[in-house]
């Protein structure tokens, strides 16, 4: 049986929005309320503490923003509450400010994932179970800006388990707890991932960044 889990909408497009109530119901994720500026969304989580916030990564009063600024919001405030922001474009800089926070409980997704409502659900439901989620036409303009695919085969078999550990969010002390390891060992592991899997950029957070390469390379 699906965990039953419960949304909050934030989109100022009314025909936009209502397929993605559509979507969001036929999947089995009941949809407390909806949103049509940030303002309005702000109170809709106060008001109905939904296990996930779906918003455009653009809406009223700026049009800019939005999205991005209620991810970074909730990781202070709610950060038990998952968010998927969605955009029209593939733009590595707005994943990484939804990732910034460092809240495994994110995802970036273009909106042309409505015409794959699975893909969508699948995305929902994973966050709310702490598992990051980006957009594949993303993901590589964020692991490898000159596209190539993420190197998940260049680790050791030790990285590889370190990885795994690490994409089900356990602490650098209970991995070494549970492969037997230092804590000082985990952390060259992770290090050492981090080298292979080209994170460099000091902006992102390279835990969950190498969570989101993990999950993307075994799909």
């Amino acid at each position: 049986m699906q965990q039953r889990l419960t949304a909050v909408v934030g989109e100022d497009s009314y025909l936009v929005r209502e397929g993605l109530v559509a979507v969001l119901m036929d999947g089995g994720i009941e949809v407390l309320s909806v949103a049509g500026d940030l303002d309005e969304l702000r109170d809709a989580v106060e008001r109905d503490r939904p296990d996930v916030v779906v918003t455009d990564i653009r809406m009223p009063p700026t049009g800019t923003d939005e999205g991005i600024r209620i991810a970074r919001e909730l990781a202070e405030s709610h950060p038990e509450i998952g968010v998927v922001v969605l955009s029209q474009h593939a733009r590595a800089a707005y994943a990484t400010e939804v990732f910034a926070a460092g809240n495994p409980r994110r995802a970036y997704l273009l909106k042309e994932r409505l015409a794959s409502p699975e893909f969508l659900i699948g995305a929902v439901r994973a966050v709310a179970n702490g598992q990051p989620q980006v957009d594949p036409q993303v993901m590589t303009l964020l692991v490898r800006p000159e596209g190539a695919e993420p190197g998940l085969d260049r680790l050791s078999r030790r990285e590889t388990e370190v990885l795994a550990l690490l994409a089900e969010g356990l602490s650098n002390t209970a991995i070494a707890e549970r492969l037997v390891l230092t804590t000082r060992a985990v952390e060259h592991h992770i290090n050492s991932i981090f080298e292979k899997l080209d994170l460099h950029d000091p902006k992102t957070n390279r835990r969950v960044m190498a969570t989101l390469v993990y999950t993307h390379g075994r799909d």
